[in-house]
């Protein structure tokens, strides 16, 4: 009876959305809007990055001591511009997401690869959930998000 309580408990541990094996479209459409994300941080792109955004957004972005509305959302990337920071490339780590209705929410880390205005490295990461919603017209922008330093262990 016991191995049987397992049994089933694993079967439902592996059909949730944490361990599905495919991604629905919907999963695959809000992983492609986190690439383009940061494509365009990548590109200093602020106009673009910001169409993102949903106009309601409230978040807590990492270089913020508050949390934030859409108004402030590109100011952690012009703290990096404003140091000669650009940033050379990205590693994104997908570790979770789900679709409920009209929203999806990621959770995941990424690996930034910065380099000063000499070329230096300036590596940096960081622990992120966004909530994106799904508007009348099909398409997704972020409502909600956080983001966090990472591990000193690098998760």
């Amino acid at each position: 009876m016991k191995r049987l309580a397992r049994l089933a408990i694993a079967a439902a541990l592996l059909s949730s959305p944490l361990f599905a094996g495919q991604p629905s479209a919907d999963e695959k459409k809000v992983w492609s809007m986190e690439d383009t994300y940061w494509r365009y941080v990548q590109a200093n792109d602020l106009e673009h990055y910001r169409t993102l955004w949903h106009k309601d957004f409230l978040g807590w972005p990492l270089s913020n001591p508050e949390p934030a509305r859409k108004a402030q959302i590109t100011d952690w990337i012009t703290l990096h511009t404003s140091k000669g920071e650009s940033l050379k490339s990205y590693d994104l780590e997908r570790l979770a997401a789900q679709v409920t209705d009209n929203l999806a929410t990621v959770a995941y880390r990424v690996r930034l690869h910065w380099v000063n205005q000499k070329g230096a490295p300036v590596p940096g990461s960081l622990r992120v959930i966004h909530t994106w919603q799904r508007n009348a017209g099909g398409e997704w922008q972020i409502i909600s998000g956080m983001a966090a330093p990472t591990n000193a262990d690098g998760h």
